[in-house]
């Protein structure tokens, strides 16, 4: 399985999709309807969808899987009274699958069968999407349910995250301990630390300084510059997260630690903690569809 997208809803999307070609330093996937796709040097036909929308929220964030991958996880969000949708994506690069909300309103989205499109070349695009995290009120629920229903792996928690993968990469996705859902940030994958540190100067051209950053985080050992997007979301440029083994021993909270007035590896990184918070209350989550009826799908399956 593998994090693909996630698709926002929000006014303005020309400037936003503006900001994130010409500044930013993404490339433009094209547009569909009343929606811009932004896209990497990878082979993922978009990394962002950009809907125009009154308001401000997460539409899903998508996973490509198989069909095994798939079934388990209707299986367990019907069983555990989660609710569904079964989907037929009308994003770019196509594919089907189920909508899955989770219990504090996450919308993650599994496709099998969706297409992928040559790889480009730029030396400065993101990769791809290294990680998508996100606020909860409940963090260790929250990652007891993914590794259950998602078949999710918890990699590492620490005072303020529980850090969960979909693969060998240490995250795909995380939860912090924030005390209220939304969308926490949203990191591309630069190709190596000098991608990462080239970003951080072309924002610098345009008035844009770090809200955190540079610096290397302990969970996943991944470089990183955080910045507040113009339209209000936290975006982050990163290297890519290390790669971890099955066996790899879960950390807690005590396992990372930093000296006093440290909160990164390296100790040189600022942190506009207020202007962080206040940004990672922009995108909430809004289902839009009305939950699959079990008895019904269930009878349909054993005829």
């Amino acid at each position: 399985m593998k994090l693909r997208s996630v698709e926002l809803v929000l006014p303005k999307t020309k400037d936003a999709h503006d900001f994130l070609i010409d500044i930013w330093g993404a490339a433009s996937g094209g547009k569909k309807g009343n929606t811009y796709y932004i896209r990497g040097a990878g082979t993922f036909p978009y990394l962002v969808a950009l809907e125009e929308g009154e308001d401000h929220f997460v539409r899903s964030t998508t996973f490509v899987c198989n069909e095994e991958e798939l079934q388990h996880i209707l299986t367990k969000s019907h069983e555990r009274g989660l609710k569904t949708k079964r989907e037929v994506s009308a994003d770019l690069g196509g594919g089907e699958g189920v909508i899955v909300e989770l219990p504090e309103g996450e919308l993650f989205r599994f496709l099998v069968g969706a297409k992928d499109v040559p790889a480009m070349q730029g030396q400065d695009l993101p990769v791809k999407l290294t990680h998508v995290v996100f606020n909860s009120t409940d963090a260790e629920k929250t990652g007891d349910i993914v590794e259950d229903v998602l078949n999710f792996c918890v990699s590492d928690r620490t005072k303020g995250m529980v850090f969960v993968r979909c693969n060998d990469s240490h995250h795909s996705t995380a939860f912090a301990r924030a005390g209220f859902s939304s969308l926490n940030h949203i990191a591309f994958e630069m190709a190596d630390l000098d991608g990462v540190m080239r970003g951080i100067g072309r924002l610098r051209d345009h008035q844009m300084t770090p809200a955190w950053g540079p610096g290397r985080h302990g969970p996943g050992a991944n470089v990183f510059a955080y910045f507040i997007a113009p339209f209000g979301a936290v975006i982050e440029f990163s290297t890519a997260v290390e790669k971890v083994t099955e066996d790899y021993p879960v950390g807690a909270p005590e396992d990372w630690t930093w000296p006093a007035n440290r909160i990164d590896q390296w100790g040189t990184s600022d942190k506009d903690f207020q202007g962080l918070r206040q940004a990672e209350e922009n995108f909430r989550f809004r289902r839009d569809w009305e939950p699959e009826q079990r008895i019904n799908n269930t009878n349909k399956e054993r005829q």
